[in-house]
C-alpha cells in the first residue's frame, strides 16, 4: 500500500501539518480514520497529559478499533486515537460543558496531536491512559508547536481541530 498522508489543522488560526498514516502499525485505527475523513471539532489543550491538542468525536468506526501500536508516552508528531465511555469525561473536573461531545452519548473518540515531548497518559481518576499512534507528523510541527503554545496561553474558543485527506 501507498503511504497515506492527512492534513492537521487549527482552523481560525490557519495553521496545520502534513501526517502520514502508520498503515503498518495501526492499520485498523488508520482504515476507520480514513474513511470517516474530513472529521474535526473544537479543540481543547489536555490538562493531564501535557503537550497534546484533540477534539472529541461521536463514534464513527462501524467497530471501535482495537489497542494496536499503543503507547503512554506519545512524542511530538504523534497522531493518537482513543476511546472513552460517556461517563468517563462526564465529571466537572474535566470542565466540558453540558451537552458537549464529552456528554454526548455512550462512547467518545478523542483524536488528539502531541506537539512537544514529555508527555505521559496518566489520569488521576482513571489511571493509564494508553492511546493508539496511528499517524506521525512528516512536515510542519514546529509551526503547529507554535500555533499549540498559543492556544494553551491564549485559549480554544472558537477553535476547530481539523483532519482532512492531503
Amino acid at each position: 500500500m501507498a503511504d497515506r498522508y492527512l492534513d492537521v489543522s487549527l482552523d481560525k488560526r490557519g495553521v496545520h501539518c502534513t501526517a502520514r498514516l502508520l498503515d503498518d502499525r495501526a492499520p485498523l485505527t488508520c482504515a476507520a480514520v480514513w474513511d470517516a475523513l474530513p472529521l474535526g471539532g473544537d479543540v481543547y489543550h489536555a490538562k493531564y497529559a501535557r503537550n497534546e491538542i484533540y477534539t472529541l468525536l461521536a463514534p464513527f468506526a462501524a467497530q471501535e478499533p482495537p489497542l494496536e501500536n499503543p503507547t503512554i508516552t506519545p512524542i511530538p508528531g504523534d497522531l493518537c486515537y482513543f476511546t472513552f465511555s460517556g461517563t468517563e469525561l462526564a465529571t466537572s473536573s474535566y470542565g466540558y460543558a453540558d451537552g458537549s461531545k464529552a456528554h454526548g452519548g455512550p462512547t467518545v473518540v478523542d483524536l488528539a496531536l502531541f506537539y512537544e515531548r514529555n508527555n505521559l497518559l496518566i489520569n488521576g481518576d482513571a489511571g493509564w491512559v494508553p492511546g493508539i499512534v496511528w499517524g506521525a507528523v512528516v512536515e510542519g510541527l514546529d509551526r503547529m508547536a507554535d500555533a499549540c503554545q498559543d492556544l494553551w496561553r491564549a485559549g480554544a474558543v472558537g477553535e476547530t481541530l481539523s483532519f482532512r485527506r492531503a
